[in-house]
């Protein structure tokens, strides 16, 4: 509970990949973004959801891209408001469906 209060992934970046990996076999696609959605992403916002695509933590985005834990939650909150996606696993998915990130 911590770890989600803190604005980190509830779920293990395995079971994120597996989860992308599901939905790629099925051929469904859940209620996520079109490519044009990501072209309303900042770069940064792009830099931060490739992170997030690679499994990494607020805390872990904000070290790598020398940002604040609150810019990182802040930049999390507009790439899940811009992409109209409920959670981090949807805007992950839309990254891999998209050809942002390829597995």
């Amino acid at each position: 509970m911590h770890a989600v209060a803190g604005g980190e992934s509830p779920l293990d970046p395995a079971v994120t990949a597996a989860v992308v990996s599901h939905f790629r076999r099925q051929g469904e696609r859940p209620e996520a973004a079109d490519s044009r959605a990501l072209d309303r992403l900042t770069p940064r916002e792009r830099e931060v959801l490739v992170l997030m695509a690679r499994g990494r933590s607020n805390a872990e985005i904000a070290v790598d891209l020398v940002l604040s834990a609150g810019t990182v939650k802040t930049h999390v909150a507009n790439v899940l408001a811009k992409l109209e996606v409920r959670d981090r696993v949807q805007a992950v998915i839309a990254a891999y469906e998209n050809g942002l990130v390829h597995p």
